[in-house]
């Protein structure tokens, strides 16, 4: 094509001809290519999207006479306008950042598209279709990463590839050649159709260099071959490559990703991606200062890889568990972290505006001369090109806004990727010569441990043992590196040789696990809170130890202070428990997390401070509740033969869980009901009974949901599983013992069909209000609490809480008897309010002492508080006499005031 004359950019619109000013590309563009000047003007007010360079290319093909002649000059005409293109808009503020990465990315993915479908059609009819050995065809997987996956790609960026396909096999032409040579050839033509510099230019350079072992690998590879690589020989760095891999050409891409899924995102947290995302920063510092590349705004301190390596990291620590961090585009990535307590939403919109910042200035480097370069010019005039075209003044005011974002960048990156273990610790010594005990013990009893001869024999145990010398060399500098921090923030705990005892408790049980170790390591502000909590309850420590994975609910400070949202936690359960189907076994891992977390999250309010006894047991409760009405249609959707979509199924609990007093680890006594005509009931039901109790207290690899407890149901052990709900009203109406009614003062619908719900309140409150003889009652009542006191009550000097004269039982008995002497005269005593309450009823009522029926509920309370207490330090439920005598008063009062003894 013939050059244009030199006063073609005066016949230009103003906005080209005042982009052409800053871009010389552009300007070169303009004069060698006849056709673009007039091609811009009719497309600049508008992004171009895939269909208007689908209908270009088009054009190109009847232009240069068919599709084959024209693919190499056609998708070199599309560059050269989808670039100028953008270079006008941006330029002259017409274009976000969004639009020019999303116009490149679309770019690339029509060019490789199209070439891929043009030279795959030459190849078929050579050599026929690839096959696999069953006769299925095959196709080429053309995967782009970094920032062409991310649909971020930069206006003069390469892109990298990765070639898969499916399966090895032959092609079914008369000249048969395997599917290996078959896709080689392939990828090798779509290399030079894209990157062979020709006089139309050149589309894109393209970087194959990782694929699986680099330059040193074949070109392509099958699906087995890839997750073969990913077993045995992938590396960290490639994790973090792969987070922003995408199919742009090939159908099966959802088998691609099941292979590459787990090889990048860890069901575990995995924060020793930190360590391994810090040493890859490190060689790259490393490079950038021996070439003296300090002004690179992409590799450089505060650069956009460092960007870019704080929203990955997250990904590669949590993307395992949490399936929304498994998305590619950077600045989508940093949006999610605020919300889950990883980063403050100053953090990320600092973060965001130094992107958005960097993007635009990098554009306009390439804009210049369209070279991929991150470098700032050295060069006055280019300097000054360069910030009118970021809209400053001149080059030092650009810096100076440049330099503070920077900054910016630098300082959340060191938060992020500082190592606090990198200095020496005044305790190293201590802990490298353990097994010096005499030292050892010195060092302690300076520190303020009051048994310090027994720390420094365990710490010398644990450096000497065959565990500690087998761990890995990477592990044991961890280990190492957190020994000496453990013991001087255990020593500023009140109950310090406690504490340490049960640090090094669950230090040795996540010895072998580093990610476990990196955590505490990057994070001194949780290992501080995890001497606070475990010194502070035994109970915590433990479970702590038994669910490791719980530490990283300490990196959220929120979670001492937020309360708890029920409906929002169950609707994103629900939804990640769907997303989930049909996979039984990773689905009862999820829930077994979540529960657990979110009863160490109220653990830690509670040992804070922030929860009363009642609240406690009020979220413990309604979390339990969730807990159960999630599991049914779970386990109804997993019975293959179902007469119906969804069950007229209920769980009815009694107890700690009936009364909304449910503590931690508590049992669940439950009951199962259905109503439903259907023949096959009774069978239907009684397996998802069945099945739902097995879902709730199997043991799996993340731990147990709840033991439970179905004796109460009607008949006990020997009755159904599950009862219909006319039998259920039958058996309390004709056959119930009166413990059994007792019993259903306390129960309350937890979970299933509400309709069946409400019914059951309705029988239960008839049942409570039947009139009964007081004295036959009370004789009865009298029986059954000397039975249990019999069996329970006295067995040691100190004060059982729960069995002993005037403790809670004797609390719950009181209230259940005038629950079921005057029901039928006070309808409101039926409700299931708590026993405080109730209390509080039966006074206003004047069955009881008004006076008395308050001072019984601060009994209570403070009995409550006592047990908790004991249960916190996993101590039995029994206190010194005098420490209860107080509150037993009240008690035992009203005991004799209600039974007379």
């Amino acid at each position: 094509m013939s050059s244009q004359p030199a006063s073609v950019l005066a016949t230009l619109p103003a906005p080209t001809r005042e982009a052409a000013r800053l871009s010389r590309f552009l300007t070169r563009m303009l004069d060698s290519r006849p056709w673009l000047g007039a091609r811009l003007a009719e497309s600049i007010d508008r992004a171009l999207d895939a269909d208007a360079m689908h209908a270009f290319l088009d054009a190109q093909d009847a232009a240069f006479g068919g599709t084959e002649n024209a693919l190499r000059p056609a998708l070199r005409h599309l560059r050269t306008w989808v670039l100028c293109h953008l270079i006008v808009r941006d330029l002259r503020g017409r274009a976000s950042l969004a639009e020019v990465t999303e116009t490149m990315t679309v770019l690339a993915e029509v060019a490789v598209r199209h070439a891929h479908d043009v030279l795959r059609a030459a190849l078929v009819q050579r050599y026929g279709l690839p096959l696999s050995p069953t006769g299925w065809e095959q196709e080429l997987l053309v995967i782009g990463m970094g920032k062409l996956g991310g649909r971020e790609l930069n206006v003069s960026s390469d892109i990298d590839l990765i070639f898969i396909y499916p399966e090895d096999g032959d092609t079914g032409g008369t000249k048969i050649i395997s599917n290996f040579e078959f896709f080689e050839r392939l990828g090798k033509q779509l290399i030079q159709a894209l990157a062979d510099v020709t006089e139309h230019g050149q589309v894109f350079r393209v970087d194959m260099r990782l694929r699986p072992n680099g330059d040193s690998g074949p070109l392509v590879g099958s699906f087995d071959m890839l997750e073969n690589y990913f077993i045995t020989q992938g590396r960290e760095w490639e994790r973090y490559a792969w987070i922003k891999a995408r199919v742009l050409a090939g159908e099966r891409w959802q088998e691609l990703e099941n292979i590459a899924r787990p090889f990048i995102f860890r069901k575990y947290l995995d924060f020793g991606a930190i360590n391994a995302m810090r040493e890859l920063h490190a060689q790259i510092r490393r490079e950038v200062a021996r070439r003296d590349r300090a002004n690179n705004i992409k590799l450089g301190p505060g650069g956009i890889r460092e960007i870019e390596f704080i929203a990955q990291v997250f990904q590669l620590i949590r993307g395992g568990r949490d399936a929304s961090l498994q998305i590619r585009p950077t600045l989508k990535v940093l949006a999610l972290l605020p919300e889950r307590g990883i980063l403050s939403t100053e953090a990320v919109r600092e973060l965001a505006e130094a992107y958005d910042f960097l993007r635009r200035l990098e554009h306009r480097l390439q804009y210049l001369d369209d070279a991929q370069t991150h470098d700032l010019p050295a060069n006055a005039a280019d300097q000054a090109l360069i910030a009118e075209g970021m809209g400053f003044a001149d080059f030092a005011a650009m810096l100076e806004v440049l330099d503070r974002h920077r900054a910016v960048v630098s300082r959340h990156f060191d938060a992020v990727f500082g190592d606090p273990s990198e200095e020496d610790h005044s305790l190293d010594a201590v802990w490298k010569a353990a097994e010096d005990t005499e030292q050892a013990a010195a060092a302690l009893g300076e520190l303020g441990y009051r048994h310090p001869r027994a720390a420094a024999d365990r710490l010398a145990a644990i450096h000497a043992g065959p565990r500690y010398r087998q761990l890995p060399n990477n592990i044991r500098s961890r280990f190492d590196a957190l020994m000496p921090r453990l013991i001087e923030v255990a020593a500023t705990t009140p109950g310090a040789d406690d504490t340490l005892a049960r640090c090094l408790d669950l230090l040795e049980a996540i010895g072998r696990r580093g990610a476990y170790l990196a955590l505490l390591q990057q994070y001194p502000h949780a290992l501080r809170r995890v001497a606070d909590l475990v010194g502070a309850s035994r109970w915590a420590a433990q479970y702590l130890t038994r669910h490791p994975i719980l530490l990283d609910e300490l990196l959220d400070p929120r979670a001492m202070e937020t309360a708890p949202d029920w409906p929002r936690f169950r609707e994103a359960l629900v939804a990640d428990l769907d997303a989930l189907e049909p996979d039984m076994e990773r689905q009862m891992d999820v829930m077994r997390e979540r529960h657990h977390a979110q009863e160490f999250r109220l653990l830690t309010q509670d040992i804070a401070g922030l929860l009363t006894v009642e609240k406690l047991a009020d979220h413990l409760s309604e979390l339990a509740d969730i807990m159960l009405d999630v599991t049914l249609p779970l386990v109804w959707r997993k019975i293959k033969i179902r007469h119906r979509e969804d069950p007229k199924f209920a769980v009815i609990s009694y107890g700690k869980l009936g009364g909304k007093e449910l503590g931690y680890a508590s049992d669940l006594d439950i009951v199962f009901l259905y109503d439903d005509p259907a023949p096959e009931s009774a069978e239907a039901y009684g397996r998802l009974a069945q099945r739902t109790n097995t879902w709730l207290s199997s043991h799996t690899a993340a731990g147990q949901l709840f033991e439970t407890d179905l004796r109460l149901r009607p008949n006990g052990e020997s009755g159904f599983i599950a009862s219909s709900l006319d039998a259920f009203r039958k058996y309390q109406l004709e056959s119930a013992w009166v413990w059994e009614h007792q019993a259903l003062t306390r129960a309350r619908f937890s979970a299933g069909d509400r309709a069946l719900g409400e019914a059951f309140e309705r029988i239960r409150s008839e049942v409570l209000r039947l009139p009964r003889e007081l004295d036959a009652l009370r004789a009865e009542v009298l029986a059954m609490r000397h039975k249990m006191r019999d069996a329970h009550g006295g067995k040691s000097e100190l004060f059982d809480l729960k069995h002993d004269r005037g403790g809670l039982i004797d609390v719950e008995f009181l209230i259940q008897y005038l629950v079921l002497g005057h029901a039928h005269a006070h309808a409101e005593l039926t409700g299931n309010l708590g026993n405080i309450a109730l209390l509080g009823i039966a006074g206003r009522l004047g069955l009881i002492p008004a006076d008395l029926a308050a001072a019984c509920a601060d009994s209570y309370r403070q009995l409550r508080r006592l047990q908790h207490r004991q249960r916190l330090n996993d101590q039995p439920s029994r206190v010194a006499p005098e420490e209860a005598e107080a509150a037993r008063k009240p008690v035992m009062a009203l005991w004799q005031e209600v039974f007379g003894e």
